[in-house]
């Protein structure tokens, strides 16, 4: 659809009374460039491309954070392979001074959150409030992305969603709909609830039903256990209750106060990122009383931001795609000699992986059978290239990055790890490999837009059928798949067979044997992405499925 198309289908009939509601998105990280080191990884980059894609159709939204002053992590390897952490101080001198300060009460003192503008970077007005102020005792609440203890993180969610209300007031920005991406935000709500008991003198029940039909809830992580929860004694000393009692913050999230299932309760409509997730997400959260319905809406990402200028213009232009490709793969192949030293052959099969360090993705599946995939290894005709950083606290994930070094120093003209994972090295990795493999165990991969934009650059997608992969794959046609989607004991089992089988006999043949076939994939691939899962296509369905039904419901009401 259409930038024109789309804002004439969230236009009512009547030119003078316009039903586009004005959203207020809310997350804890945005990624917007390489140098604003605002994000930690795809929740963030989703959010960057969401306010991108916003403000390409000009959509009345405005985004919500917090100023990151350490970012999230330098994470870098030391000499023996293993990935330490840095945090270094950032400064911004493109940040806007909006002149405005809200405050909250946190541990019983007033934390001052100064509210700055960022709009440089071809994105929607995206606020973001500071803390590092002289006269705050607390100013280091919004330091490190993700705080290392619980106080620090309760306070850093209280400044988000309950600051970040404030300064919606404050700035007088009128407000439809407020869309809560994870539950971090969650809070806000407790603000917008406590606002209604102060300005009409609704009880709590009547408050919460009016601040339910304005909210609309993103939940990503399909591990239960994943989904972030605080003792309500944390929550109370913090000053997180907002005035609402312990058995109403009960009634919202439990106890312990569990983020998303106050998110599904407080929310009128949610949704999950892939249709594989939405199921997901529904078995998941079946048992929780009073939550929202759970819509799919699958993540697209931001084609003017991920796709290589090159391979647009010969996609469109209907022009040979290799050479744009092969320009891509030779930049990456510098930048890895300029990182690493290694020297990788450009006319070898070049394979991506870049992502989280995490045992349910699977890093090292392809290693799994020395005896199978050595002899490719050893002659170069694979190659691969990984990234991804693993959290600070997270040993195991750090053991995984390890790993991978490992592999690297073992087979060092066909492998190779990049530290400090970033929005760049995505970038590199997304135009210049050949293939881009994915082999999380089904259905723990919510989305992976990482895919998306390798597909964007007409880069093959190699993946189980997970995340967003099901609804783009045709196989042998743009991609292929692998795995055949089985869920159960023995999936490491099934998909490595299954890896080697699709890797070996059919992908190593068809790049090395028949270039032409090749070529009219990676059209495909495009064909297939570039409208499908962009960022304009999401911005479409979270304004026509999430975001006017609740216009439309309030102006009932009235």
């Amino acid at each position: 659809m259409t930038m024109t198309k789309l804002r004439a289908s969230l236009q009512t009939a009547d030119s003078d009374s316009p039903t586009t509601p004005r959203v207020a998105y809310f997350c804890m990280e945005y990624g917007l460039h390489p140098e604003f080191h605002l994000y930690a990884g795809g929740l963030g980059i989703l959010a960057g491309d969401y306010l991108k894609a916003a403000h390409d159709l000009n959509l009345p939204v405005v985004g919500i954070g917090l100023l990151w002053r350490q970012g999230y992590t330098r994470q870098v390897l030391n000499e023996q392979g293993v990935p330490y952490d840095t945090y270094p101080i950032y400064d911004y001198e493109f940040l806007k001074d909006t002149g405005v300060k809200v405050k909250v009460d946190i541990r019983g003192r007033v934390v001052t959150c100064k509210v700055w503008l960022v709009d440089k970077y071809g994105n929607a007005p995206l606020y973001l409030l500071d803390t590092n102020l002289p006269e705050n005792s607390d100013r280091w609440i919004t330091g490190q992305l993700y705080g290392w203890f619980g106080e620090e993180r309760v306070a850093q969610e209280m400044v988000l969603g309950i600051g970040g209300v404030r300064a919606l007031r404050a700035l007088n920005i009128p407000v439809d709909v407020y869309h809560f991406n994870e539950g971090h935000a969650a809070l806000a709500a407790l603000e917008l609830i406590k606002e209604k008991m102060n300005d009409n003198g609704s009880g709590f029940e009547q408050a919460l039903d009016a601040t339910r039909n304005e909210i609309v809830f993103t939940t990503h992580t399909p591990v239960k256990e994943g989904n972030e929860s605080h003792p309500l004694n944390l929550l109370e000393y913090m000053g997180a209750f907002n005035g609402l009692s312990r058995e109403q913050m009960i009634a919202l999230g439990g106890d312990p106060f569990n983020m998303t299932v106050a998110g599904l309760r407080l929310s009128r409509l949610a949704n999950g990122v892939s249709a594989l997730h939405g199921q997901t997400a529904r078995q998941m959260w079946k048992d929780v009383a009073g939550a929202a319905p759970i819509i799919a809406i699958t993540n697209g990402v931001h084609a003017g931001t991920w796709q290589d200028a090159r391979m647009r213009k010969a996609y469109e232009t209907g022009t040979d795609l290799w050479q744009p490709h092969l320009e891509a793969k030779k930049e990456l192949l510098s930048a890895v000699q300029a990182r690493t030293g290694a020297q990788l052959n450009q006319d070898s099969l070049l394979i991506g992986f870049a992502r989280r360090a995490v045992p349910y993705k699977r890093s090292d599946l392809i290693f799994s059978d020395p005896q199978v995939i050595e002899p490719y290894l050893r002659d170069g005709r694979i190659q691969l290239i990984f990234s991804g950083k693993a959290h600070p606290l997270d040993d195991q994930g750090k053991a995984i990055v390890a790993r991978l070094v490992s592999f690297s120093k073992t087979y060092p003209n066909s492998v190779v790890f990049l530290e400090n994972y970033d929005m760049e090295i995505g970038r590199l990795l997304t135009r210049g490999t050949d293939i881009w493999l994915n082999n999380p165990k089904r259905p723990l991969e919510a989305s992976g837009t990482s895919g998306m934009k390798a597909a964007m650059n007409g880069i093959l997608n190699v993946s189980v059928l997970d995340g967003w992969w099901p609804e783009g794959c045709i196989h042998d046609v743009n991609g292929w798949e692998f795995g055949h989607g089985y869920e159960g004991p023995q999936a490491d089992e099934i998909d490595l067979a299954g890896l080697y089988q699709v890797m070996l006999g059919q992908v190593v043949p068809t790049f090395y044997q028949n270039r032409q076939k090749w070529t009219r994939m990676m059209r495909a691939a495009i064909d297939m992405s570039v409208e499908q899962f962009s960022a304009n296509r999401m911005m479409h369905e979270y304004f026509e499925r999430m975001y006017a039904a609740g216009r439309q419901a309030q102006e009932r009401q009235a």
